[in-house]
């Protein structure tokens, strides 16, 4: 199962991780001198050799008996996942800030609302706080060790209420969770909160109020009763991604960031589509959707033994959770089809090093950024920072 996480690895103490893209092996002999190195190219022979573990995991594939019961009782292998591991099995994502500066307290923030105010004047109607969103209606699981494992013993009643009221409420603008704030952030697939904990320890802003949720109600369980969890800066709610009828606790256009981090792997590919398109009708003109999964070839798909194929890349593992390999341009095709523009999408290809046990493990991951375009009008892009990388095919 630990190899199926990417985040399992331990790094250096004290070691700052750099954006990737930025530490290169120049030198093979240097291999064990760093925990890993970036954007490693892989030789015509190591290519083909991936490829052809992965066709022959691929065959047999898992009977459809067996898969439907995976899909069913999805949610049951995870809350048994966060039963068995709680808040133990990954670390805090504290590199997020690194690869999304767009979570971080930073002056890039404030560029941006400048420039969707500016673009968007003309847009907001007379008499509406912009903060509100343009939307009177909703439109609508995994994941490092918290800091603070500190607990509380109970959930806040207006928490408990909007939760409860979740499947048929329908949101106004001025009476949900966090509608006074002025930056919004939902994580979906939180797991334990390795996103959402750093990112409010992180960022003061007065203005910020994140929204995470996840299939596994141990998991939200799990987030609620954290030391660190301040219902006055966050809501954690249980939700089924691929769940058409199940609606999201705030307004259509009113997040400024979705973060997706290994959780689409875990959907059904033929129900990723209408997931990506629900969750983009969330997002303000100019919002963000931010993503990091797994890469076609990556060692977990190489890992996998025969009989664990449920279909093309996509696989399940020994505790019956699941898991797919994206390419880009499926990932591409995803968000595009969405109505979000690209601004990022690129492929991590990264070579991890156990240098106490003299191991080398190459890893596969995309990132992904996509923007809502403004409902109308051009305008100058805001600043997004990006990487030299190759955005070709994996190899």
């Amino acid at each position: 199962m630990a190899d199926s996480h990417p985040e399992c690895a331990s790094a250096a103490v004290g070691e700052k991780r750099q954006q990737f893209g930025s530490r290169f092996l120049s030198d093979p002999a240097r291999v064990f001198h760093h925990n890993a190195w970036d954007n490693v190219e892989w030789s015509e022979e190591q290519a083909a050799a991936a490829e052809r573990k992965v066709q022959e995991n691929s065959t047999p594939r898992v009977c459809q008996e067996k898969q439907v019961d995976y899909e069913v009782n999805a949610h049951k292998y995870w809350n048994e996942f966060y039963k068995i591991h709680e808040n133990g099995f990954f670390k805090d994502r504290h590199w997020l800030f690194t690869e999304f500066p767009e979570l971080a307290p930073n002056p890039n923030h404030n560029d941006l609302n400048d420039w969707l105010s500016e673009n968007k004047r003309s847009e907001v109607p007379e008499g509406r706080r912009k903060e509100e969103g343009p939307g009177l209606k909703t439109e609508e699981q995994h994941t490092c060790s918290s800091d603070s494992l500190g607990h509380k013993t109970q959930m806040p009643p207006l928490e408990e209420d909007v939760t409860r009221k979740l499947s048929h409420l329908e949101i106004r603008a001025d009476e949900f969770p966090g509608s006074s704030a002025t930056y919004r952030i939902l994580e979906v697939g939180c797991g334990v909160g390795n996103t959402v904990f750093p990112i409010l320890q992180t960022n003061n802003d007065p203005g910020l109020f994140v929204y995470c949720c996840d299939f596994s109600s141990t998991a939200i369980e799990l987030v609620r009763t954290n030391s660190a969890y301040d219902p006055r800066r966050c809501f954690a709610f249980v939700h089924d991604l691929c769940d058409e009828d199940a609606t999201y606790p705030v307004p259509g256009g009113s997040l400024d960031v979705i973060i997706l981090i290994f959780v689409l792997s875990a959907v059904v590919p033929d129900k990723m589509q209408k997931a990506i398109g629900r969750l983009s009708r969330l997002l303000k003109p100019g919002g963000m959707m931010l993503l990091r999964d797994y890469g076609r070839y990556d060692m977990a798909q190489l890992r996998f033994k025969k009989g664990q194929c449920l279909s093309e890349s996509f696989y399940v593992r020994g505790d019956g959770t699941r898991v797919y390999f994206f390419t880009q341009e499926e990932l591409d095709t995803l968000f595009t089809t969405a109505g979000l523009e690209k601004v990022q999408n690129l492929v991590d290809r990264r070579l991890q090093v156990n240098r106490g046990k003299q191991l080398t493990m190459y890893r596969v991951w995309i990132q992904c950024k996509y923007r809502k375009p403004l409902v109308s009008g051009a305008g100058p892009e805001p600043p997004v920072p990006d990487r030299i990388l190759s955005s070709s095919a994996v190899f």
